[in-house]
C-alpha cells in the first residue's frame, strides 16, 4: 500500500473503457452473422455470442480485434470516466491502472501501445499503469473492477472492491457503482475515512 497517498486501482475494460459494446461488431464481422443477433447482454465468456463454438474461440477473436482493428486503441471510454478520474486526481489520488490485457502472448506490444495512445488520447490522469493478472499484488487503498472472479479474489484477500455494474457481474453483492457519479461518490468516501485515520 502507498502510504503517503491515496491509491485508487482501476480496471480498464467495462469499467474505463466500454469494452463489450466496442467488441460486439467486430465480434459479428469475425462471426459473420448480423450485429442485432449478438445480445448486449452478455456473461463472463461471451458464450452468448457463441464465441466458444467458434474456431479458435475467445482467444483468436480477441487476436483479431488487437491485431486487425485496434479494439484497444479504438473503444469509446464509459461515460463520465474520463473526466471523473480527472477530479479525483484532482483531489490528490493516485490513480493506478490495473489491467489484465496480456493475457495472450506474442502481441503485448501491440496492447500495450494502444493502451498507452488510448489513455492519453482521453485525457486519463494515472500514476502507474500495471499489466498483470493478479491486481492485488500491486496494493490500492480501493479497487474498481468488473470481472466477478477478480472481485472475488480482491474481497477475499482483504481489499475494498466497488463493483462496476454490467450484465457479467450482476449477481455481486454491493458496493457497486451503476454509472461513474457512483464511483466517484463511493471513492471520496473511502479517500475521507483514509484521511482520517491518518490524523
Amino acid at each position: 500500500m502507498n502510504q503517503s497517498r491515496f491509491v485508487l486501482g482501476v480496471d480498464l475494460d467495462g469499467v474505463c473503457a466500454d469494452f463489450y459494446r466496442g467488441l460486439r461488431p467486430i465480434a459479428a464481422e469475425w462471426l459473420g452473422v448480423p450485429l442485432s443477433s449478438l445480445s448486449d447482454e452478455v456473461s463472463y465468456g461471451l458464450k452468448e455470442w457463441g464465441i466458444d463454438q467458434a474456431p479458435g474461440g475467445y482467444a483468436a477473436l480477441h487476436r483479431f480485434a488487437i491485431t486487425q482493428r485496434n479494439l484497444f486503441r479504438e473503444l469509446q471510454p464509459m461515460a463520465r470516466a474520463p473526466v471523473t478520474l480527472r477530479r479525483l486526481s484532482n483531489r490528490d489520488v493516485r490513480i493506478r491502472i490495473i489491467t489484465n490485457r496480456l493475457f495472450i502472448k506474442y502481441f503485448h506490444q501491440q496492447a500495450v501501445r494502444q493502451t498507452i495512445e488510448w489513455l492519453d488520447h482521453y485525457d486519463i490522469p494515472y500514476w502507474d499503469l500495471c499489466f498483470m493478472r493478479d491486481k492485488a499484488a500491486v496494493g490500492a487503498d480501493l479497487y474498481v473492477e468488473d470481472a466477478p472472479d477478480n472481485v472475488g479474489r480482491l474481497r477475499g484477500d482483504g481489499y475494498p472492491t466497488i463493483v462496476f455494474s454490467n450484465s457479467t457481474n450482476r449477481h455481486m453483492p454491493g458496493p457497486r457503482a451503476e454509472a461513474w457519479e457512483d464511483v466517484e461518490r463511493l471513492a471520496i468516501e473511502h479517500l475521507t475515512r483514509w484521511e482520517l485515520s491518518r490524523r
